[in-house]
């Protein structure tokens, strides 16, 4: 599987964008996919993740009722909603996918992913 990252840009402190994340292969469904995201100078951190039947979500505290992830299977596609954006959500985004069994427990680990897309720059101006 092979994720193409796209979406992000240049937004104002409490606007919105939506990231989008393309998957190729026939088994996409079958994937728990993830967002992460990487700020200047410091760690990667778990965003948000979806099971692979979309039933499932997982959020981090600090995006928790501001963004939302969605798929479309159809469209071999993962969403990243982004709603009242902050100075601190400037970072490099990336989505992730995997074919293990969707553990909530877990989604929000970076190592349980082997598929990574290449990431999309977000800024947040104040």
């Amino acid at each position: 599987v092979q994720l193409q990252a796209s979406g992000g840009g240049l937004v104002q402190t409490g606007g919105s964008l939506r990231l989008s994340c393309a998957a190729s292969g026939r088994t996409f469904s079958a994937y728990a996919m993830g967002w992460f995201r990487q700020a200047p100078e410091k760690e990667r951190e778990f965003v948000a993740a979806i099971s692979w039947s979309g039933g499932s979500t997982n959020y981090a505290d600090s995006v928790k009722g501001r963004f939302t992830v969605s798929r479309d299977d159809d469209k071999n596609t993962v969403y990243l909603e982004m709603n009242s954006l902050k100075p601190e959500d400037t970072a490099v985004y990336y989505c992730a996918g995997d074919q293990r069994p969707w553990n909530p427990r877990v989604a929000s680990r970076s190592n349980e992913y082997y598929y990574w897309g290449q990431g999309t720059l977000v800024t947040v101006s104040s």
